[in-house]
Formats: C-alpha cells, sequence, structure tokens
C-alpha cells in the first residue's frame, strides 16, 4: 500500500468513518477482533479513545481523512476534502469511491446480462426447491456469487443497474441477485476482507429466502398490503432464518442478515426491534442494501423510483434513524450519488440521463443529454464526461422522469453498448 493512502494519527484525532488500517503497539490492546477496521459510530470510537493504543494508521482512500470537512446533505453528515469545490448546496463530495473499474460500464453490460440471466433461473429454482421442502445447500450458490463479484470488481455499475431493471414477475429472484451485487460492492467500498466480502455477497443472496414461505396472493399482491398481511410479510425474516438453519454450508453472517435486515437503528424495525450496536454490521449493510433496490425496481403497486431520486430520499431516511449513517455514506460511495440511469438537470438547460462514474469524483459522471428544457423538445443525443478538462457543464439538480413523462431512460444508458 503507498504511503499516499496510509496516515498515522493519535487516537484522539480519531472520527466515525475513519478506516483504521493498523493500531500501533500490541494487538492484546486492540479493542476490536480484527486489525482493520471502519469505525462506524460513537461506540466504537469510544472504545479506542478508552483502550491503551495512542496511535493508529488510518487509510484514507477507503475512510474520512483528518483534514475532511463535514457537510449536510439532504439533512445527513457527509464528509468532503477541504480542498474539493461543493458547487450544489444539496450535493456534496462524500470521500473517495471505490477505485476506477477495470472496465467501462457498456464493456461489461454484455456479460452482466448473461449473470443476471444465469441468476434468475438459479434464485427460481432455489425458492421452487424450498417451498417444496428440500433443504438449501448454500455450496451451490458459491459460483453464482463468485461470478457476481467478479462483475463488480470490472464495473459495480453494470450489474448493480441490469439487476435494477427487473419485471414485476421476477422482482423476488432478481431483487436477491441485486442486494447481492449491492452488498458485494458495499463491501469493497468498506475495505472488508475476500473472505467477508463474499460471505456478504451469499448474505445478499439468500436474505429473502423466507419469502417463499409466505402465501403467494399476498407476496404478489399488486395493491397495497392491509395491516393483515403485512403482519403475515413481517414472517419472513424467522421463516428465512429457519430454513437457513436447517440447510447446508450457511455461514453466521448469512443467517444474521436474513433474520435482521429489517432491523433499523431506530428500534423501529422487525422482528427483534433491534437497535443502534445491537444490528450486526452485516445486518445494517443488508438494511440499505435492500430498501435501495426495492425502491428502484418496478413493482405490482408501483413504478420504482429513480436511483437518484432514491439516494436523496434514503439520506432523508437515515437522518431520521431507518440506516446506519456511516453505512449508508459508504454506500453513495459504492453507487455514486448520481447512480447509472439517474436523470439530472445541466447548468446549460439539458437534461441528461447518467451512464457511467466519473474517474475522479463522485460530483462529476458520465452522461448522455438528451432534451432542451429551452427548447422543450428532444435533442440529439451527446455525450459528456464532466470530468473532462474542456467541459464546462455540470448537475444543477437531481430529475424525476415522471415529472417531465420520460419513460424509456434505460434505453438512453443501455445503447451505450
Amino acid at each position: 500500500m503507498s504511503a499516499s493512502m496510509r496516515k498515522k494519527i493519535q487516537v484522539s484525532q480519531l472520527q466515525v468513518g475513519m478506516f483504521i488500517d493498523e493500531v500501533v503497539g500490541s494487538w492484546l490492546n486492540n479493542p476490536f477482533w480484527k486489525s482493520a477496521v471502519i469505525l462506524t459510530d460513537a461506540k466504537q470510537l469510544a472504545q479506542l479513545k478508552n483502550s491503551p493504543i495512542k496511535e493508529v494508521w488510518i487509510d484514507v482512500h477507503k475512510g474520512r481523512d483528518v483534514d475532511d470537512e463535514v457537510h449536510l446533505v439532504d439533512g445527513v453528515e457527509f464528509t468532503t476534502s477541504s480542498t474539493e469545490a461543493i458547487d450544489d448546496p444539496v450535493v456534496a463530495q462524500v470521500g473517495p469511491a471505490m477505485p476506477r473499474p477495470s472496465v467501462s460500464l457498456q464493456e461489461e453490460v454484455a456479460r452482466a446480462g448473461r449473470i443476471c440471466a444465469q441468476a434468475k433461473g438459479a434464485m427460481k429454482t432455489m425458492f421452487q426447491d424450498v417451498r417444496m421442502g428440500k433443504a438449501i445447500d448454500a455450496e451451490h450458490c458459491l459460483p453464482l456469487v463468485d461470478d457476481i463479484t467478479q462483475s463488480v470488481q470490472r464495473n459495480p455499475g453494470a450489474i448493480v443497474s441490469l439487476a435494477r431493471l427487473k419485471t414485476s414477475d421476477d422482482y423476488t429472484y432478481m431483487h436477491s441477485v441485486a442486494v447481492c451485487a449491492l452488498m458485494v460492492s458495499l463491501s469493497r467500498q468498506l475495505g472488508l476482507s475476500a473472505a467477508d466480502t463474499r460471505e456478504a455477497g451469499m448474505a445478499g443472496l439468500l436474505h429473502d429466502l423466507g419469502k417463499s414461505a409466505m402465501p403467494t396472493e399476498v407476496l404478489n399482491k399488486p395493491g397495497k398490503l392491509t395491516v393483515a398481511e403485512f403482519d403475515i410479510m413481517k414472517g419472513h425474516p424467522e421463516a428465512g432464518h429457519r430454513m437457513l438453519t436447517e440447510g447446508q454450508g450457511v455461514g453466521p453472517i448469512a443467517m444474521d442478515v436474513c433474520l435482521h435486515h429489517h432491523e433499523k437503528i431506530n428500534g423501529l424495525g422487525y422482528p427483534h426491534g433491534l437497535k443502534g450496536d445491537e444490528i450486526s454490521l452485516f445486518a445494517r449493510m443488508g438494511a440499505v442494501c435492500d430498501v435501495y433496490d426495492a425502491i428502484t425496481s418496478n413493482r405490482p403497486y408501483k413504478t420504482g423510483w429513480d436511483p437518484a431520486e432514491s439516494v436523496q430520499k434514503m439520506a432523508q431516511w437515515a437522518r431520521e434513524g431507518h440506516f446506519d449513517g456511516a453505512i449508508f455514506q459508504a454506500f453513495v460511495k459504492s453507487i455514486g450519488i448520481y447512480p447509472t440511469g439517474s436523470l439530472v438537470k445541466l447548468k446549460s438547460g439539458r437534461l441528461a440521463v447518467v451512464v457511467d462514474q466519473g474517474a475522479s469524483s463522485l460530483l462529476t459522471p458520465v452522461l448522455k443529454a438528451f432534451y432542451s428544457t429551452k427548447a422543450g423538445e428532444r435533442i440529439a443525443p451527446q455525450r459528456l464526461d464532466l470530468g473532462a478538462p474542456d467541459c464546462t457543464d455540470q448537475i444543477v439538480s437531481r430529475e424525476s422522469p415522471a415529472a417531465w413523462g420520460f419513460s424509456n431512460l434505460d434505453e438512453l444508458w443501455m445503447a451505450e453498448r
């Protein structure tokens, strides 16, 4: 690891959001069970400050830096380097994103599409098998988790965005695939080990298995659930946990995420009403990934929200205590402030769809401009890299596709192939 990524600081300088790469001193004095960890809450911070440890090495590419300033994005604290200008009062740079993908989103879309098709069939078979009483064997899922992980490593935007384009009929199966990809992407952003990243992916794939035990008329109901029906659906985490307990090769991380991905930091979740540190790191990750895919997907009773709109709404929910703030911040770094497929308005008055993430900043994605708000009509699509030295345009706002009457934005970014 290069010196520019690591920085030795005093424990008194530590802040939530920092990634501790190494503690200085005896490992016996380390209050955590592993040496590399991201500080996600005040309790962890207090543990270190009350320990004999005086100095630590932090990795500023995986977490917050000492010189980061704090900004509010929709009521949630985000950090930004003091040297980076913030042009939009509603949007802040949330710190370093994952390393630049090895291939472009367009190069990865075809491969990701094949993985999604294979995964849908595998998940459909798995759900059918458990409905028939067959015990699950997690070993059969490992090749799929590995394929999804490799796609995320090449370019996370491809499989995450394609999995979002599920139909209402495919939702239950493809939701699991999407959450798997999001969990892998988030794990990489948090700097988790390869083994933990694999377990997180497996947890994403299996987190909703309990829905196979739910009555199909409730699971697939095209309208809003009644209170009684919602109470039935709230039984799916415990049903899934029982299935995983009876199966083979399922580790504790997947079991925990399956049981607790609907818990909330404020204690108002289910099934056990856990709050704060009572919820594990992986379950907190699962909660964020599960909600993001759910609200961006088309369901029998509602059209999915635009990805950037969804990030904005989730920021509000994080402020209300639904999610862990530091985990949500890392999640935004992993998918982008303006995820692929988002509709944005530019300073030039044009509307554009995000087709890829920028190379240098979360504020400067690659876009395809296609509509002039000044002329009130479509224009010939133009590709714009907001991070290019010669580009003078910039994003001024998120926009709702429904408000503009657009229904084919996904065709625009997928046409980049």
